[in-house]
């Protein structure tokens, strides 16, 4: 970041290219799992990496990159909750028919279709868990999982305490357990 404070365009490809994944997913899963929420995803993306070209010039390395890119990325979703209650979607976890059945021969196990079928549901049924959590559990859980930032990483990004975050992400991981008992 302090070569492309400097001018180093390079620079900039280099922590977009590093980021952009964990980040995209980051909001993403943020914003819940309505029907926008990948539109909503995308565009807060943009803002993100809009604040990092803005505040290029008044960067100071007090943390990693990361904990300051996911701090900005927590309080753009923090000011987007303020303004929009999350929605939560179901998802219909819906079953394999005797049409995919019988196309299942040919193909191996794993690439048969109730096998696709029901990694499908249990991705969807993971997600709305995720998005099902308390807003501060699932920023931290995401923070964990899509950033792989620390827990003083995530306390210093959330600015909260790291036992809290601890807690956080002990309850996360509780309740998505709960959530999917019978696939674990």
């Amino acid at each position: 970041m302090l070569r492309y404070a400097g001018g180093d365009v390079a620079a900039f490809r280099l922590l977009y290219g590093r980021h952009r994944g964990g980040l995209y997913r980051y909001l993403l899963r943020g914003c819940g799992s309505g029907e926008r929420s990948a539109e909503l995803a995308s565009e807060l993306f943009q803002d993100v990496w809009a604040s990092v070209v803005r505040s290029r010039e008044r960067y100071e390395p007090k943390a990693k990159f990361g904990t300051w890119l996911y701090t900005l990325a927590h309080h753009r979703l923090v000011d987007h909750w303020r303004t929009h209650k999350p929605q939560f979607q179901a998802i219909d976890d819906g079953t394999a028919d005797d049409e995919a059945e019988a196309l299942s021969i040919a193909a191996p196990a794993h690439e048969q279709p109730e096998a696709q079928a029901e990694r499908e549901v249990q991705r969807r049924r993971l997600l709305q868990a995720i998005a099902g959590l308390p807003i501060e559990q699932r920023q931290a859980f995401l923070m964990k999982e899509e950033g792989g930032l620390s827990l003083e990483e995530i306390a210093s990004a959330t600015g909260v305490g790291r036992e809290t975050v601890k807690s956080r992400l002990r309850y996360a991981l509780g309740r998505l357990r709960e959530a999917l008992t019978d696939v674990l």
